[in-house]
């Protein structure tokens, strides 16, 4: 890829002959089904809209060198053409085989990728793909004089409609595999299972601590355990224990690279395409009960007040008592025994997590209240429920310990100070996670949408002030109708939680110091901190800066591809769910509002539609970005959160889109 510069910055200016120089600028390519596109430009807010003629046959994912060509104004947005294909984006685009006598080509039915590609019919044909089925296909070029991109096929994914044909199509859109190739999974298999004394050097033994775990009760893999021993002195010793993945996965290894270019499990609405192979996950690096097994820890001595006395990080070896799910969990809190150490665990570590919850929202902490909708399948992958994921006091239990955690191990690399016997030193190179400041303009929205429903913010809307004015107005507006829209706009005013070696703190759970430790199992990024942690208790020199915020990156990006692909996999399956109620009415809530659509998610499901704005027939409506609200031409007025009826009026399966229709005479 061409070298540029930061896209903060002008790229620089297009000069058409005898007419104005336009400024340029790098960005990713967002396309629509209708061939125009969007160039989203790292740092700026705004994107430039630039139309079919002027993509220079751009496609979904590329990135581009775009001239804006018109500023944006108050009625109209940024606009621009495109002026060079910097580098083709290599993903995989999911259609169905077409052959004609020797010619074939793939025919695209994404939202994303209005154009046909073609294909070698003979190479299609040799990979064992017929007329009629989904695949996937990679652009390799789309010249000007080519009638269509051309490509070639990457896999053969199944018939169309069939259950596991969808779960791989939507992981080959997002260049997620699906498989483990059997070097791989050899090389995983020949990891040795025994525990030798060599392994033990240096550990600390928590064999004979209390020790427990609690998960899901369809966990497969359980890489965090917490132990529990009260202290002589009224205090309590308390363990994080995580799965010491780094001990069995070695940097460079088969596994360490399918690992690090995975960069986090997926988790699609029917299952889990693990990051691990199964000897590993399941197996190996699993906490089960009754076995021995290797771990990095952080442990605490903590007062009934919540008080963190001492701590201490390091490698031990462990052996879990007891495997809890949340509800049961969850029923020993409600329902307290009068006797028993697991008992008598699960009363104290909840009571310090309430503590450490209320200290963290003290300090300025945003807990969005958000239901979490969850699809459930039949055996054969069809949606038969939505349901609402109820998170209760077992679920924080663990969370608090994990953000104690979390933020420790961050805390020790990041500062200077003695810990665990080691003399001051410098803060060295590592992996934060990290969460920046929200977007002030959004914030002065979310003011001015406020004040509509009687609701006053204060003007100082930067930096922590501004998250005890967002949590403020949560607080006194929960429980009535505009709760969900102050919701949704103040999320939208937030950064996204990255990784990187700048520790710039995290906004949202109000922490200085925070990074990812209590997870490797899953998250890639949680296995180099293990590996960048033992260099450092070690007292080793400092990791290469440059090649670790690389690493950031691309685990980041790895993360947000995971997050696409899962969301894609729930909003199939949704419209899935709503195919056979076409023509059915339903109350719901304006949950997104665009200068083409009222965006509403009904009730009890929360699953979102749209109603286009031409098809609202009796006004003309005009979008106010600022108060994100549709105002017509004859005073009728649509507000983010307000309650409307609704018709179903198509499910498109293939496009993963459900259309509404908006009942005007039953608006409510």
């Amino acid at each position: 890829m061409k070298k540029h510069k930061s896209n903060r910055q002008y790229y620089g200016r297009r000069r058409r002959p005898g007419k104005k120089v336009f400024p340029e600028f790098i960005g990713k390519v967002q396309m629509t089904r209708e061939g125009f596109i969007f160039v989203l430009i790292e740092g700026q807010e705004d994107d430039v809209f630039v139309k079919a003629s002027k993509t220079r046959n751009a496609l979904d994912g590329d990135t581009v060198r775009v001239a804006v060509t018109r500023e944006k104004s108050e009625s109209k947005r940024r606009e621009g053409e495109v002026v060079e294909i910097i580098e083709r984006s290599g993903r995989s685009f999911v259609g169905i085989m077409h052959f004609v006598g020797a010619q074939a080509w793939v025919l695209m039915q994404s939202k994303s990728m209005p154009y046909d590609i073609e294909v070698d019919a003979d190479e299609a044909a040799a990979m064992g793909a017929k007329a009629g089925m989904k695949v996937g296909v990679v652009v390799d070029r789309w010249n000007r004089g080519d009638s269509c991109p051309i490509g070639h096929l990457v896999d053969v994914l199944g018939m169309p409609g069939e259950n596991d044909t969808e779960m791989h199509a939507i992981l080959a859109e997002f260049n997620l595999p699906y498989r483990f190739e059997p070097e791989v999974e050899n090389a995983a298999d020949n990891i040795p299972e025994e525990i030798t004394k060599a392994d033990l050097k240096e550990r600390r033994d928590f064999r004979d601590a209390f020790t427990f775990t609690i998960d899901p009760a369809d966990a497969k893999d359980f890489d965090d355990a917490l132990s529990f021993e009260p202290l002589d002195n009224g205090n309590y010793e308390i363990g994080v224990h995580i799965a010491d993945v780094s001990h069995y996965v070695l940097p460079g290894s088969a596994v360490d690279k399918e690992a690090r270019e995975r960069g986090t499990s997926v988790y699609l609405v029917d299952r889990t395409i693990p990051m691990l192979p199964e000897k590993l996950c399941n197996k190996l690096c699993s906490l089960r009960p009754g076995e021995d097994k290797l771990t990095f820890s952080t442990v605490f001595e903590i007062s009934p007040k919540g008080e963190i006395k001492s701590s201490w990080i390091g490698r031990t070896i462990i052996r879990s008592d007891h495997r809890l799910d949340y509800d049961q969990a969850q029923q020993m809190i409600e329902n307290p025994s009068d006797e028993g150490r697991l008992q008598e665990a699960i009363t104290v570590l909840n009571a310090l997590a309430g503590r450490f919850k209320k200290k963290r929202q003290k300090a300025g902490a945003i807990d969005f209240d958000r239901p979490e909708m969850k699809v459930e399948v039949d055996e054969n992958g069809k949606p038969v429920n939505v349901y609402q994921k109820v998170s209760k006091e077992a679920n924080w239990l663990i969370e608090e310990f994990m953000l104690l955690a979390n933020r420790t191990v961050a805390e020790f690399v990041a500062t200077e100070g003695k810990m665990n016997g080691s003399a001051s030193r410098k803060a060295k190179a590592f992996v934060y996670r990290v969460h920046d400041i929200p977007d002030v303009i959004k914030l002065m929205n979310l003011k001015a949408f406020a004040k509509g429903f009687g609701y006053k913010m204060g003007d100082k809307l930067e930096g922590r002030a501004a998250a005890k004015e967002i949590g403020s107005l949560l607080d006194s507006s929960k429980g009535k109708p505009e709760y969900g829209a102050f919701q949704d706009i103040a999320l939208r005013a937030m950064a996204k939680a990255v990784y990187s070696t700048d520790n710039i703190g995290h906004y949202g759970l109000s922490f200085p110091f925070y990074t990812h430790f209590t997870s490797p199992i899953r998250r890639y990024p949680d296995t180099m901190v293990h590996r960048l942690l033992s260099q450092y208790l070690a007292d080793s020199k400092t990791a290469d800066k440059d090649a670790l915020e690389a690493e950031c990156q691309h685990a980041s990006a790895r993360e947000q591809l995971a997050a696409d692909a899962e969301r894609a996999s729930v909003k199939y399956k949704l419209v899935e769910f709503m195919q056979d109620k076409i023509g059915q009415e339903f109350t719901g809530h304006i949950s997104g509002i665009t200068e083409w659509g009222m965006y509403v998610e009904i009730e009890p499901t929360h699953i979102e539609g749209m109603v286009p704005l031409r098809e609202i027939k009796s006004d003309f409506y005009e979008f106010d970005e600022k108060l994100y609200r549709l105002k017509g031409r004859k005073g009728k007025i649509y507000r983010l959160g307000d309650q409307v009826r609704i018709r179903v009026k198509d499910a498109q399966l293939e496009q993963r889109l459900l259309d509404y229709e908006l009942i005007e005479e039953q608006a409510l």
